[in-house]
């Protein structure tokens, strides 16, 4: 699928704060005598699309044929967006164009300095009139806002009802706290803290998130509701919930994700891709762009170099497993796996041998603290499940929420069961919907619990 979207060049518009972001790389080696501040020294510095620059910059960067709409000032900043971006910008005067300047030493952030104007547009009139003369000519719009003026209330109902007459899929990176002004459009891409402030609630979890997600696509009229949970990956719930976990394991700095997830979604759905399939593209865009510094575009070659070299593709959800372990004889295994330890890969190498695939089930960190305690897991599910991937035999991996993995075998249907041979003349959970139980004897002297209490002694 990699292969057929970099193929192709979809035309996608994108409208919203333009902005530059200014980096200034420092070297840090002392305090200063006359306060207790850091002394920089300016090595180098260099100003980049922000904004819904970067998000055209990331299009760009995928092979879209990208246009770009919006407000500017009549400074040099403005001149820089006008000079790199391929667009119809109107230029309004005695106003900033957005700069914001990151000082950074030894690749960690450490102060930034916004210099911008708050205030909305005078130009709606001129901005709706322009979009709505171009407009046919694209396969998707995103609207990228950061709350710096361009996207008011005005503009962006008359850009969602013109796109929506004329079927274009309208995608919106929202910002504040009240996202009436966003209803009607395909999707709106808020994070974990702007989906919060929106529903007026405190935390966001498995019990709630399915409640909240579909209200935020019930209240503002969506085709598709979406949350970005940072390192738990994309919830969607379109007609049900579904989470795409995350891909990154490596994260340096957080800085235009949202950016590359809303222009990989606009890209996918530009091409009438699958939305589910269209997330997990949107994930590995992220994790690309959370390994750099800054704010950088991602492209289908570094998200293939992403997968060569790692063990994510297979980790899957249930539903992508149906299709990669159907008419193929599965069998199936779960445990917590919180230490990998020799006893564990003994045992999956013996399952692996009764059959042609191994799907390992794996809980969840809620789901083994519920089981063993809040002290446990010792390591994140997701270095779990890598750890599980990194094994040769192993197949897939997926993980699961609840205390059994009942629901998980019916439904997937494995033909053998596979358990260690404690559970002997034991009640098997899941043992009546497969073809056959296997018990596997563990290699003596290995166990999670010994290997914990000893670290401590």
């Amino acid at each position: 699928m990699l292969d057929y979207l970099s193929s192709k060049s979809p035309r996608i518009l994108v409208a919203g704060d333009f902005m530059i972001d200014h980096y200034v790389w420092c070297d840090c080696t002392k305090i200063s005598p006359e306060a207790p501040v850091l002394v920089m020294k300016n090595i180098k510095e260099d100003k980049r699309l922000g904004g819904a620059g970067n998000v055209y910059a990331n299009l760009q960067s995928l092979g879209a044929k990208v246009f770009a709409l919006g407000v500017i000032g009549d400074d040099e900043n403005g001149k820089i967006l006008k000079e790199k971006l391929n667009g119809k910008f109107f230029v309004e005067k005695n106003r900033k164009t957005p700069l914001k300047t990151r000082i950074l030493s030894h690749s960690q952030q450490v102060l930034r300095i916004d210099d911008e104007d708050d205030f909305g547009t005078a130009l709606e009139v001129q901005v709706i009139q322009e979009f709505k003369s171009i407009v046919q000519d694209f396969d998707a719009v995103v609207l990228s806002d950061y709350a710096k003026g361009n996207l008011s209330q005005n503009i962006c109902q008359e850009l969602i009802k013109c796109a929506n007459n004329l079927n274009i899929p309208i995608l919106i990176d929202p910002k504040g706290n009240d996202f009436s002004k966003y209803k009607n459009a395909t999707l709106l891409t808020p994070n974990k803290k702007e989906a919060l402030e929106v529903l007026k609630i405190d935390t966001l979890n498995k019990n709630n998130l399915e409640s909240a997600i579909k209200k935020i696509k019930d209240d503002f009229n969506l085709m598709y509701s979406i949350i970005t949970l940072s390192e738990e990956g994309i919830a969607l719930f379109d007609d049900r919930l579904r989470i795409i976990p995350a891909k990154a394991l490596e994260v340096y700095d957080v800085t235009g994700a949202g950016d590359s997830v809303i222009a990989m979604l606009a890209f996918a759905l530009a091409l009438k891709i699958d939305i589910f399939q269209a997330c997990e593209f949107a994930n590995k865009a992220a994790a690309v762009v959370v390994s750099k510094i800054g704010s950088v575009s991602v492209s289908f070659d570094e998200i293939k170099n992403l997968e060569k070299a790692s063990f994510f593709e297979k980790i899957k959800t249930k539903e992508e497993l149906c299709s990669l372990i159907k008419d193929k004889k599965v069998v199936f295994s779960n445990g917590c796996f919180d230490i990998l330890h020799f006893g564990h890969i003994k045992y999956l190498e013996k399952a692996k041998k009764m059959g042609q695939i191994l799907v390992v089930g794996l809980n969840s960190d809620q789901s083994v603290k519920r089981l063993k305690g809040q002290e446990r897991p010792i390591n994140h599910e997701l270095e779990r499940a890598c750890m599980l991937a990194s094994l040769y035999f192993v197949d897939y991996v997926v993980i699961f929420d609840e205390d059994t993995p009942y629901e998980l075998i019916q439904y997937l249907k494995p033909d053998i069961l596979v358990k260690g041979a404690d559970y002997k003349n034991k009640e098997i959970i899941g043992s009546n919907l497969v073809n056959k139980v296997e018990l596997i004897e563990f290699e003596k002297g290995f166990s999670t619990s010994d290997i914990i209490k000893k670290i401590k002694k």
